[in-house]
């Protein structure tokens, strides 16, 4: 059993680290932010030749600076919740984890440190920081209507791909090696860049046939660049006025309160236990 100071102890490190709603906790995670950006920067400038070969040093010491904090406060994260492997196994536990091994790794294989421009995934942190959680619910809608029009885009995208190849091989047939279309998968390739409007300029065609051909693809392009925003948008519609009707206006919760027992979040305001668990939740 720990004694209630430990316990306190405990308590009171939870809520500076895991919570955003009281003024220890709105500084740590600004602080974390600062700290997160700070690291970006370096590792972003270290891979610059000129600027790594002045101040190496430097750069390289406020590195393992940095990855010692991210060690410790990845440390605290575990020691204050009381169900660790929750933490270890969740998505932020991992995204800490992989934010802060590459310059520890970095020690036995070189230029691993790199990975360190994961720490980039934790400015999702922010979230919880501005509470942004009012801005969430429009994500999850973009995903649902991802989801639910998957089996049309699919469709679409199997119909594009017999389109590209059968072009393609129609392009290869009309320009020929002579004029960069060696075989059929460089020509489907070409296909692929031309009706997708990318136009990368490698290969192009040279006959008055091929160009002819050229440009009915790419006024396809634009036509088939249209199709899968229409179906994701026509589900997207349908997704916000189920939820409109189904949710009232005031059904959001800015509350960033995480439970110490199964790291449970979005709880209700003033919510005195965790909906999860039934955990008290403290104040």
């Amino acid at each position: 059993m720990n004694s209630p100071s430990k316990k306190n102890w405990k308590s009171k490190l939870h809520d500076i680290i895991y919570e955003a709603d009281t003024p220890a906790g709105k500084f740590f995670d600004v602080v974390l932010f600062i700290v997160i950006i700070a690291s970006i920067l370096l590792v972003m400038l270290e891979s610059v030749n000129s600027i790594d070969k002045n101040y190496h040093n430097f750069l390289n010491i406020s590195e393992w600076v940095i990855t010692i904090l991210f060690s410790i406060e990845y440390i605290a994260r575990i020691i204050t919740v009381k169900k660790p492997i929750r933490y270890i196994t969740s998505f932020y536990g991992i995204i800490d984890l992989l934010s802060t091994i590459p310059k520890y790794i970095s020690l036995i294989f070189g230029g691993v440190h790199a990975l360190a421009a994961l720490r980039a995934l934790r400015l999702l942190r922010i979230f919880r920081i501005l509470k942004l959680a009012r801005y969430l619910g429009a994500s999850n809608n973009l995903v649902t209507a991802l989801k639910a029009s998957r089996a049309k885009i699919s469709v679409f995208l199997f119909a594009v791909i017999i389109i590209a190849i059968i072009l393609g091989t129609i392009m290869y047939l009309v320009e020929g090696e002579e004029n960069g279309f060696s075989n059929i998968p460089k020509s489907v390739y070409w296909c692929i860049v031309t009706l997708t409007t990318v136009g990368f300029g490698d290969i192009a065609p040279q006959t008055p046939l091929g160009q002819f051909i050229a440009s009915l693809i790419m006024i396809l392009g634009y036509g088939i660049i249209a199709v899968p925003t229409g179906i994701v948008s026509a589900e997207y519609t349908a997704q916000n006025k189920k939820n409109n009707n189904s949710q009232p206006n005031d059904s959001i919760s800015l509350n960033s309160q995480s439970c110490e027992n199964c790291l449970a979040e979005n709880h209700k305001d003033k919510a005195d236990y965790c909906y999860n668990c039934g955990e008290k939740l403290y104040s």
